[in-house]
């Protein structure tokens, strides 16, 4: 659309930059109640009432809303590229019967993997589970214990590491790109450090600072820039969402859809996750961690997840009815009084601890006080489309502000109904 600003350039400018701020913050909090909306959507709602019916019709113009806003967004975001080698060999890696451990803890055991040109794979677990160290023995950093890695002859790799490893905090942004003279070898071609930097919105200014003063989102940008310069049949990224900006993040999600080699990503943000891969290895819960599970897209690990957990309920309510009919042991037991053909008693677990009253009252309004709060951030995001809003870069900022403060709120109410709803 059209802005239209009251005033001198300075003052255009300005208002630019806040209008724009307050547009890519509003696009990442909508994008989390659409995540919100869908995951409900997923569990089965049934559409009787026409309160859920006016749920589900949010759900599509909140989608609507969304890719409106990343099409607007897009305009500010760096020029990401990655370069594919001209030609792939069939196979680039492929993994038999590996495993791998580190003391007496298993990480995972017999995989058989096989990654092919046009394979995304995700990687899904929790923190400290194996992804990482799944990917080191992929790559030949790490031997595995038992089995074999083979690779293709002469395979590249571009790697993103999550703490950015490879960058160095004392070199500058233009040495780090560009060693030696002015210019960097793109796609066959010599382009000025100053163009390429360009691509990736770094400013003439940024160019002799020291890489350690940069953000966290500035050196993740200065290192897709780097990795973007070498030629790759594989593109490993560790992480690569954390602290870009949402228009950044449509364009190397495009990006990765398109690259003609093959992808490994993990990343928590399950919304890039389902929009990259085509297939993800999921590590099991803590106590199945050796297990690694297949699947095609998010939606099925999502399944499977439900599954697990409604077994893991069903196998404490079976261990408590084992202890009932036990008679109350506790879990030590001496077996020394056991005569011969006695069986001892199931192991004691203990009960599962009930909601209190004042707990049970929260549960109980917690909808309500949900729907009130996306009712104000409804409410507020209409506000700022009204003209005299953009127009008003005070009254925007507040409005954002605002914005932001509600959708923290949003984010501790759901928290706190599924501790709760995991309680009860």
């Amino acid at each position: 659309g059209l802005l239209s600003v009251k005033g001198d350039y300075a003052d255009y400018l300005e208002t630019k930059g806040i209008m724009v701020a307050g547009q890519e913050r509003r696009e990442v909090i909508l994008k989390n109640t659409l995540r919100r909306e869908t995951e409900w959507l997923r569990q089965g709602a049934k559409a009787r009432t026409t309160k859920q019916q006016a749920r589900i019709q949010r759900q599509g113009e909140l989608a609507d809303e969304v890719g409106e806003l990343e099409y607007r967004n897009q305009s500010k975001s760096a020029k990401i590229d990655f370069q594919g080698a001209e030609k792939n060999p069939k196979k680039l890696i492929e993994a038999k019967n590996i495993s791998k451990s580190y003391g007496e803890r298993s990480i995972f055991s017999n995989l058989d993997l096989l990654i092919r040109p046009g394979k995304r794979l995700g990687l899904l677990g929790m923190n400290g589970c194996g992804k990482s160290t799944l990917i080191r023995v992929l790559l030949g950093l790490e031997q595995p214990d038992e089995g074999l890695v083979l690779r293709a002859d002469n395979l590249s790799v571009a790697y993103f590491e999550q703490n950015r490893e490879t960058l160095d905090p004392l070199l500058s942004v233009a040495k780090t790109l560009c060693p030696s003279g002015d210019f960097v070898d793109y796609r066959g071609g010599r382009v000025h450090i100053r163009g390429y930097l360009d691509r990736f919105l770094f400013t003439q200014g940024q160019m002799d600072m020291a890489v350690g003063k940069l953000s966290g989102g500035e050196q993740s940008r200065l290192l897709i820039a780097k990795l973007m310069l070498k030629e790759a049949n594989v593109l490993v990224l560790d992480e690569p969402t954390n602290d870009l900006d949402m228009a950044t993040l449509s364009i190397l999600q495009d990006c990765l859809v398109e690259f003609t080699g093959a992808v490994i990503l993990v990343t928590h943000d399950r919304y890039f996750l389902d929009q990259v891969a085509t297939q993800i290895l999921a590590f099991g819960p803590e106590s199945t961690a050796r297990k690694l599970v297949s699947f095609a897209n998010l939606e099925q690990w999502e399944t499977w997840h439900k599954e697990q957990a409604k077994a893991n309920k069903q196998a404490e309510k079976l261990a408590l009815k084992q202890e009932k009919a036990a008679g109350g042991q506790s879990g030590s037991f001496d077996n020394t009084s056991l005569k011969r053909g006695d069986r001892a008693p199931e192991p004691y677990y203990p009960k599962k601890k009930k909601l209190g009253f004042k707990e049970q009252r929260e549960l109980d309004s917690m909808e309500e006080e949900i729907q009130k709060t996306e009712a104000s951030l409804a409410e507020l995001t209409e506000k700022s489309l009204l003209p005299e809003n953009i127009r008003n870069s005070a009254k925007l900022v507040e409005i954002t502000n605002e914005m932001t403060r509600l959708h923290s709120e949003m984010e501790r109410l759901y928290s706190r109904w599924a501790e709760l709803e995991a309680k009860g």
